[in-house]
């Protein structure tokens, strides 16, 4: 955007999400704003004074705001338009990179704990059935856990085990010393209740941050164990030096795992939320207001590119496989990463950001047991 005519030039250092706006607003459209505005309000003021002219005065005053208005109008939208012509290319959120980061934190510090004669944290993942993607799943938070010093300890239970059975597990390891963290990988098979064996799990081993105990504390602003998806969201964009306050964050899906959380997450935050599901009518025009939109659907291509707002930062949280085996996100990436400032990928985005972030939960309830011992 460097020397567009009538533009101000942007700074290369990092700005608050109003500064980046304002660099794309025309200088004259700025002053404009500003001389006619402090002019109209001391002449309405002035005349207020004048007991039987109020009325003319107020009607003509009135009338000078109405042309204010259009030509802003008409500037603002040459400003959006010019904007657009200049086809912007998103940034790129490098989930990889930025969960890196957190992840040689994690390193750092269970290091630090044995060092000192303390435990390195213990993580038990449950696994029930040979759901191809969950083994996969399951298999990379082994080997991050691995990779960090944590010790991971694995449940493979057959697709057909009861849920009594699970549920008896559960409680051995509730009563664990050694295991800091309970991880039930879902899906689990139609015959068992997740809802009934994520309550199980003692509240403080849920280091996915299902538990309703760790949701009431997220809603009452006393967050401990969070969810790791949308806390990882949260991380990421606190990375990029996004700002919350006076942003209005969209969240697409209101799933119990990612939208509903990540709507507490993005409160917490400051921002203005709204929550879209599948109930909502005319989901573009609620996208097309979102400063920051996060999307948990499920369905490729769910969100058009051009639905999104000149200069959002964009979360898309979706992994779909194609019937030609290529990962593709919810989003429209090509035409959304035409309108947006910044854009994570699939794969590559958020799938990082949780792994890392169930490390870090299960660090945190290692701290927090010793703490109460």
């Amino acid at each position: 955007m460097v020397g567009v005519e009538r533009f101000e030039l942007p700074t290369s250092c990092s700005q608050s999400r109003r500064a980046t706006r304002l660099r794309y607003t025309p200088t004259f459209y700025q002053s404009l704003h500003e001389n006619m505005t402090q002019k109209h309000k001391l002449g309405l003021f002035l005349h207020e004074s004048r007991g039987g002219e109020y009325y003319a005065v107020l009607k003509r005053w009135s009338r000078h705001y109405f042309h204010l208005v259009v030509t802003i109008f008409n500037v603002r939208k040459l400003a959006i338009s010019d904007y657009n012509k200049n086809n912007m290319t998103a940034q790129i959120i490098d989930g990889k990179a930025i969960a890196t980061e957190l992840r040689n934190r994690v390193r750092l510090d269970i290091e630090k704990r044995v060092k000192n004669n303390r435990r390195a944290p213990g993580l038990a993942v449950i696994l029930v059935g040979l759901n191809p993607a969950s083994q996969v799943y399951v298999r990379k938070k082994r080997e991050a856990c691995d990779e960090v010093g944590l010790i991971s300890k694995s449940y493979n239970l057959d697709e057909t085990t009861n849920q009594q059975t699970l549920l008896d597990l559960i409680d051995k390891l509730n009563n664990d010393a050694t295991i800091d963290g309970i991880l039930v990988q879902l899906p689990l098979p139609d015959h068992i209740d997740d809802t009934f064996v994520l309550e199980a799990i003692h509240p403080e081993k849920d280091v996915d941050g299902f538990h309703p105990y760790n949701i009431g504390r997220l809603v009452q602003r006393m967050p401990v164990l969070r969810p790791c998806t949308p806390h990882g969201i949260i991380h990421m964009l606190e990375a990029i030096g996004e700002t919350f306050k006076g942003s209005h964050a969209v969240i697409v899906g209101a799933s119990n795992i990612v939208g509903r959380p990540m709507s507490m997450e993005l409160l917490l935050a400051g921002a203005t939320v709204t929550t879209t599901h599948r109930f909502t009518e005319d989901l573009a025009t609620y996208v097309a207001t979102a400063d920051i939109l996060v999307v948990a659907v499920g369905k490729p291509g769910i969100v058009k590119g051009e639905w999104v707002k000149p200069g959002a930062t964009v979360i898309d949280v979706g992994i779909n496989r194609l019937p030609d085996g290529k990962l593709t996100g919810d989003v429209d990436f090509e035409k959304a990463a035409e309108r947006a400032a910044w854009i994570t990928p699939v794969p590559g985005g958020v799938g990082p950001m949780t792994v890392a972030m169930l490390l870090r939960n299960t660090l945190q309830a290692a701290e927090l047991h010793e703490s109460k011992q």
